[in-house]
């Protein structure tokens, strides 16, 4: 998991979609770009652009939100971002026709279908961590999220509890890898309660979602007539937010994340919190071996940095 360089794509792709909450056509472009440049994202329509990090957090209620100073808003960056680190990818440049994000099947499996079609290839730039030092833990009304110390990558720990028969109580626990990124996180999608719809529309959120890209939850159970792609499809998917949430902090993170009924603003809470607080983490490169017949993880070295090290 501790790569030494930095990771870009090797191709340009396009997809194509509709947002699942404004329901318009989406027509976003991924392509490559150089060591230390983030992930971009490129309004077309306005010639505006917002790099994807804990600043340009507008909002993290229903989906997850960016926008500088000026510019505006580009939304559900959360299942494309999660395809990003869940596979390594660094650096990109993605150029966006609207405001949403597509949300095509409502997985990660699409985007992670264009990267490979893409290719991932090495840049000339050093990897950065987030190293967690110590336990930062944000608490709601009804669940809450910690990241505390691990350094053997990032893990996830994600339990979920609905009160309805088709979920119930589900946990998630992984380290995460490309490999388990791909198997056991990508292909979850998102869902939501027939009961909640109405409310939605009325709030402008959901106009775009359908049985096509969303799991659906009625009285009965599923809705969806090819069922789930997992038994407990629905706690993965929440992992699956969960690693594009965390990855607004800018770097790959060395923590161990915990979550008990949480969601995008929650996560995004806990990467704040961490962020926050300088004697809560720290930064680390990845070490180039010395020799390259040496086999195993590269090693970490502290980075000296100013406070404001997390927006580079």
């Amino acid at each position: 998991m501790n790569a030494v360089r930095q990771t870009t794509l090797g191709d340009c792709v396009t997809l194509t979609g509709v947002g699942v909450h404004s329901g318009k056509p989406a027509r976003l472009s991924i392509a490559p770009a150089e060591a230390d440049t983030g992930i971009v994202f490129h309004r077309l329509d306005s010639s505006q652009s917002v790099r994807a990090c804990r600043t340009a957090v507008r909002g993290s209620d229903l989906a997850t939100v960016l926008r500088d100073s000026s510019g505006p808003a580009v939304s559900t960056v959360e299942h494309l971002m999660a395809c990003f680190a869940g596979l390594g990818v660094d650096n990109a440049h993605v150029e966006i026709d609207g405001p949403e994000v597509p949300i095509l099947d409502g997985s990660a499996g699409d985007f992670v279908a264009a990267v490979d079609e893409a290719g991932i290839v090495e840049t000339g730039g050093v990897r950065r961590y987030l190293r967690v030092l110590k336990p930062v833990r944000v608490e709601s009304e009804t669940g809450f999220g910690e990241l505390s110390p691990y350094d053997f990558g990032l893990r996830l720990e994600v339990e979920i509890d609905f009160d309805h028969a088709a979920i119930g109580h589900q946990r998630f626990a992984a380290t995460l890898s490309p490999d388990v990124f791909r198997k056991e996180l990508a292909a979850a999608r998102t869902f939501g309660f027939v009961c909640d719809v109405e409310r939605l529309w009325q709030a402008g959120y959901a106009l775009g979602a359908s049985l096509d890209n969303t799991i659906c939850l009625g009285d009965e159970g599923v809705m969806n007539t090819t069922g789930l792609r997992f038994e407990d499809e629905f706690v993965r998917h929440k992992a699956l937010d969960a690693v594009g949430d965390l990855a607004i902090g800018g770097m790959p993170i060395l923590g161990r994340y915990r979550s008990y009924r949480g969601g995008h603003k929650l996560n995004f809470a806990v990467v704040d919190a961490l962020l926050s607080d300088r004697s809560a983490y720290e930064i680390v490169e990845a070490r180039i071996p010395a020799r390259r017949s040496v086999r195993g993880n590269a090693g970490l070295v502290t980075v000296a940095v100013p406070a404001y090290a997390p927006e580079l």
